[in-house]
């Protein structure tokens, strides 16, 4: 009997998925060709994923395996059809150009943004079939964290003590990131900024490690592991000062909790309070709990306060909502989102087309940010060559598809959503790790996006494919 080798062609798929899921924390890439200093979603997991992508169609049609097609691809595709359409209507409207930009090349790029997408959500179900292709995935997961986590560490050193030299250390990150170390002293990781770490934390990490702690259930046999990574992937998390990332994971920590914790918080407080019934001993150590708590959330509040864009969400002499807006620092955000709605007022149905939205957005600021948004003045400045976004994702679907686009893509992320909740209702430890991480991950992507406005960043795809191809080929077998 021949021995098998050490690479076969049938592991080919797997290793360029461990791969992708490795990369996954690189979102900017220097090294891209055909694109512009001005395209900053640049996922380092696209190239194994162009050579995965067509492998796996290749070994389906030559039947070496069977990709299963599962009901979300019928509401994505129709998502994706209506985009093509409103596209094909933003050509007919064909907006004036802006700065040199314009439509149809503003189009082709937001296409681009959507393919890019859809290789990352259909890829990421087609490889995610049982047990064990979910323990795979979610380990690969995790060796990108580790990763994240020390060049993190590295970045944090680099800032609070004086044992490495900055400029060398921007000169590391500059090697495969478009973006230097940000000056600020706050830790990004491998993305463009930490808002984009606090967000891939939020999406990606730290749901599967919630899930794994309130389920119980391990990938490996150090039990350490996942409660280890979760503490550090909260602490690189404060260090991003990422108040949207910050919000967006309590939030979405607090509600799965809710859902799927009730059991074990009605025990827990059982426990907690029987216990000042009990000895001496007993009490002093639930007074020692109490106050344990109260230091962390006390040590967390002092630290955010040390910049001044967090301490002004409690200190501010603010009397309307706009004039908060710009105390917080988030003035130009919501100048922006308020800009692109006006193609949405324009066009409600349809919208003004895929990656239209910014040539609305300058003619439609509100008066309030044209005198009290630094920022604003600075991007109205005719030297600027920087093409306007929404920043807000449904803000830029109601702009740039109008209602029916909108409704289409939440369908989607609702069908997505029971295909979650649908492995719930199986009788599996490893189908409730699964429930409990893609619930929180739909929450927190649904909060992220009201951040961020981009069709091809993997967060708002990866996690959900890989639960939706869970669901689907354990719907194929049960039929």
């Amino acid at each position: 009997m021949m021995k098998r080798s050490l690479f076969q062609l049938t592991d080919l798929p797997r290793i360029l998925w461990a791969a992708a899921l490795l990369a996954i924390p690189v979102t900017s890439f220097r090294w891209f060709p055909f694109l512009g200093e001005s395209t900053l979603v640049r996922p380092l997991a696209l190239y194994p994923l162009a050579l995965l992508f067509p492998l796996l169609l290749i070994q389906a049609w030559r039947k070496k395996i069977t990709l299963i097609w599962p009901g979300a691809f019928v509401a994505l595709g129709a998502f994706v059809l209506f985009i093509f359409t409103a596209t094909s209507f933003g050509v007919l409207i064909d907006p004036i150009p802006l700065r040199g930009q314009e439509y149809l090349g503003r189009a082709i790029r937001a296409l681009a943004t959507v393919l890019i997408g859809l290789v990352f959500f259909v890829t990421a179900v087609w490889m995610n079939k049982d047990e064990n292709d979910l323990r795979f995935s979610v380990k690969w997961i995790f060796a990108g964290l580790c990763l994240t986590i020390a060049w993190s560490g590295l970045q944090a050193v680099t800032f609070y003590t004086g044992l490495l030299d900055k400029e060398m250390a921007t000169h590391w990150q500059l090697a495969f990131s478009m973006r230097e170390l940000v000056r600020t002293n706050r830790i990004s990781g491998f993305a463009y900024e930490p808002a984009w770490l606090a967000g891939q934390l939020a999406t990606i990490f730290i749901p599967f490690l919630f899930a794994s702690i309130l389920t119980n259930f391990r990938l490996t046999r150090l039990k350490w592991l996942e409660p280890v990574l979760l503490a550090f992937s909260l602490l690189v998390l404060l260090a991003t000062y990422s108040r949207g990332g910050l919000l967006t994971t309590v939030a979405a920590a607090g509600l799965t909790f809710l859902f799927f914790g009730r059991d074990l918080l009605r025990s827990s407080w059982t426990w907690f309070i029987n216990g000042f019934r009990a000895r001496a001993v007993d009490i002093l150590f639930r007074v020692s709990m109490i106050l344990a708590v109260v230091a962390v959330f006390a040590g967390v509040f002092l630290f955010l306060g040390q910049k001044n864009f967090f301490r002004r969400m409690w200190e501010t002499d603010a009397t309307t909502l706009s004039e908060y807006i710009v105390d917080i620092n988030a003035g130009a955000r919501g100048a922006y989102s308020a800009g692109a709605w006006a193609a949405y007022e324009e066009y409600p149905l349809t919208g003004s087309g895929l990656g239209a939205s910014g040539f609305y957005i300058y003619q439609n600021l509100p008066d309030w940010s044209l005198t009290t948004v630094p920022e604003i003045a600075k991007q109205l400045n005719p030297e600027n060559r920087l093409y306007p976004n929404p920043k807000n994702i449904y803000v830029r679907l109601f702009a740039e598809t109008g209602l029916i686009g909108f409704f289409l893509f939440l369908a989607f992320q609702l069908h997505v959503l029971g295909d979650v909740l649908s492995l719930n209702l199986r009788n599996a430890p490893w189908a409730r790790f699964a429930a409990v991480a893609g619930v929180f991950a739909w929450l927190a992507i649904t909060f992220y996006n009201f951040t961020q406005d981009s069709l091809a960043t993997p967060n708002i795809w990866l996690v959900s494919g890989i639960l939706v191809g869970l669901s689907a080929n354990s719907l194929h077998k049960e039929k």
